[in-house]
């Protein structure tokens, strides 16, 4: 506890230290000057440079995820927010803890309605679980301390903190503690998991639907038990960290985020349901009925009380840590299934272990550049590496050769919004940086951030990047031949605004432009040396790949 009276910017410094927090991603302004001059001066607290609030906030989403904390970011008064919010909403909808804060002019000036004056939190609430302005001197670390909890507490998310000027400037005698983060590894009672087992154990049709609450619990093993006992199919719903390991043979992908009738599909079979991390159906253009079948028994695991139920009605929801519950269910289960139900759930899993063994002999190489490339990635590294995934359409390809395996060694882009493979990269990196990272983006996306290649080189923050360069936003592409489909109207050329042929980008000579370095890949003989020199680069280095 301190007792001495400072100024509020200095001691708001020592509140963020006090919590971990002692690196700050960030883009100045001149509402934050006195507190950046405060930043620059305090011992052990490191401020990382972004040339653009949004790449900030991708670089600070991407360490968060890498280190699994909390990771705080500064944006400049209503402009910077206003850049930033489209990253926002990525790591809102991805529940990833950033303590976000922004200055402004000052309380006093209120009532002018001057230069750069806006209600910060009015703008900030949309994309953030928390949002709020300090106003009293007495209140700063209160605040948030009060930020860090709620930001760190499941269901994760950004909050926001808008600090005055002058009320940074005043003396602040607050005690400087670290904030008391509750402890949500709640087991469910005997009674609801008992219930769940009765729901789930005759099944026929069994089928998981999971999501990044399995990630964040650290239930991975419990879940695949889970699985196995029933003999279910896993499908990732919200998912963008390793949940269940790609490699098992009940793990049948990810079910889309964009048309309803195809998670329909999926799930309308099912006459047993068990949700869990997760909220069902994250897709665009959902569908409006229940896409489970009449009678199918649904129970649904999470965290956050809120999403459960929050669509379709289940049968039982449990507001429970998955692992605890995950546990449970599985010993309950191996208790109460009856022989023939184990012996058919061990039949479903050996059907999907040799279809998955069928497939892996069957599919061939991809002799593509691209395919070259991940497939001499992959046998260089041995698959030790960390991948950002904003590939995409070219997604499915790079996780072919670099499987998401182990939890952290993958983070797959949320939210709908481009923008976030290389600052996510950066940070990562940055968490991890004994680890290798290579972060992938689609020409399109990372045209959107690009400048975080420019604070990995003044920051000597030795991230790799890759561009899947199909010169135009090819997703859109994918999405209105679905249109079309669906509404009859005959196939004709794509709209030109998909289009990024003309003119054409020099993505390695931006890399250079930026103070790194990078080569372009056009034909399969040199993606072997493509990722030659980029491993051997003591920097970052952007690898341009022509598909």
């Amino acid at each position: 506890m301190n007792a001495e009276a400072t100024p509020g910017r200095e001691r708001l410094i020592e509140q963020f230290k006090a919590d971990g927090l002692n690196i700050m991603f960030g883009n100045p302004g001149t509402v934050e000057q006195g507190f950046l001059d405060a930043v620059d001066a305090a011992p052990d607290f490191h401020y990382v440079l972004a040339l653009q609030e949004t790449v900030a906030a991708g670089i600070a989403d991407g360490y968060a995820r890498a280190t699994g904390g909390a990771a705080l970011l500064q944006l400049h008064s209503g402009v910077g927010l206003g850049n930033g919010i489209g990253m926002l909403y990525q790591s809102l909808r991805g529940h990833t803890p950033l303590v976000v804060v922004a200055g402004d002019a000052g309380v006093r000036y209120d009532a002018m309605d001057a230069q750069m004056a806006c209600d910060l939190v009015a703008m900030a609430k949309p994309v953030t679980k928390y949002a709020t302005r300090v106003t009293d001197p007495r209140s700063v670390l209160r605040t948030i301390r009060r930020a860090v909890k709620i930001a760190l507490t499941p269901p994760r998310g950004p909050v926001f903190v808008a600090l005055p000027m002058d009320v940074l400037d005043e003396l602040n005698s607050e005690p400087v503690l670290p904030a008391t983060v509750p402890l949500t590894d709640v087991a469910p009672s005997p009674a609801s998991v008992g219930r769940a087992a009765e729901l789930l154990a005759d099944a026929e049709r069994p089928l998981l639907l999971i999501g990044d609450g399995v990630a964040l619990s650290g239930a991975q093993a419990e879940l695949a038990a889970v699985a196995e006992l029933l003999g279910a199919d896993v499908y990732e719903v919200d998912s963008s960290e390793v949940n269940i390991a790609a490699s098992h043979p009940l793990r049948r992908g990810q079910s889309g985020h964009m048309f309803g009738p195809h998670s329909k599909e999926l799930v309308g079979a099912a006459d047993g349901v068990l949700i869990v991390g997760t909220y069902v159906f994250p897709e665009v253009f959902p569908e409006l009925e229940s896409p489970f079948r009449p009678g199918a028994k649904v129970v649904h695991i999470d965290l956050n009380a809120y999403e459960i139920a929050k669509n379709h009605p289940v049968d039982l929801g449990l507001a429970a840590d998955p692992k605890q519950a995950l546990r449970a269910l599985a010993g309950v289960l191996e208790r109460r299934m009856s022989p023939a139900r184990r012996a058919a759930a061990a039949a479903r899993l050996d059907v999907r272990t040799r279809e998955r063994a069928r497939e892996a002999l069957a599919r061939p190489d991809d002799d593509t550049p691209m395919g070259v490339f991940l497939r001499t990635l992959a046998e260089r590294t041995g698959g030790d590496l960390i991948v950002f995934d904003e590939a995409l359409t070219t997604s499915p390809l790079v996780t072919r050769y670099l499987p998401a395996e182990r939890p952290g060694d993958y983070h797959l882009t949320r939210g709908g919004s481009l923008g976030v493979g290389f600052p996510g990269a950066v940070g990562a990196k940055l968490a991890r940086p004994d680890r290798l990272v290579v972060g992938f983006a689609g020409d399109g996306g990372s045209m959107y951030t690009y400048q975080a290649l420019w604070t990995a080189v003044r920051h000597g923050i030795d991230a790799k990047f890759v561009v899947c360069n199909n010169r135009k936003y090819r997703l859109l592409d994918d999405n209105i031949a679905q249109y079309w489909r669906e509404r009859d109207i005959a196939e004709h050329p794509f709209p030109g605004s998909f289009d990024l042929s003309h003119p054409e980008i020099d993505f390695a000579g931006l890399a250079r432009a930026l103070g790194a370095d990078g080569t372009r890949v056009e034909k399969p003989d040199e993606a072997v040396a493509a990722v030659q020199r980029m491993l051997a680069h003591p920097g970052p280095y952007l690898v341009d790949i022509q598909i």
